[in-house]
């Protein structure tokens, strides 16, 4: 009885921890997303792409977004960016059709003046 027991808790830990989605951290609060490209004061930093894994959440299309989002914007600051431009979905593959892979997005990072 006691191993089912554990059992069914550990599983239900793991279900938890595959349907979360990331969050937003302190830094990555400060990042900002835009639709015109930044000006000569900014400064490229490079391209990066956020994720958010949907194997147990693929019902939740938005949230996944969001996660995706979130996790582009913590890695943006980490970067020492704090403007996101062109933000873009990545292409679905062959595979999203059948199986619910991470959601991507993708966006040029860039260091601006406050």
């Amino acid at each position: 009885m006691r191993i089912k027991a554990l059992l069914c808790l550990t599983t239900m830990a793991l279900l938890a921890g595959c349907s979360t989605s990331n969050q937003l951290n302190g830094a990555g609060q400060q990042v900002r997303l835009v639709n015109d490209k930044p000006g000569a004061q900014c400064q490229l930093l490079g391209e990066i792409t956020g994720s958010q894994g949907n194997w147990l959440s693929s019902g939740e299309t938005s949230s996944s977004i969001d996660g995706a989002t979130n996790d582009l914007r913590n890695k943006a600051a980490a970067m020492g960016g704090n403007v996101i431009y062109g933000t873009v979905g990545a292409s679905d593959s062959f595979w999203s059709g059948f199986v619910p892979l991470d959601t991507k997005v993708i966006g040029q990072v860039y260091r601006c003046p406050n």
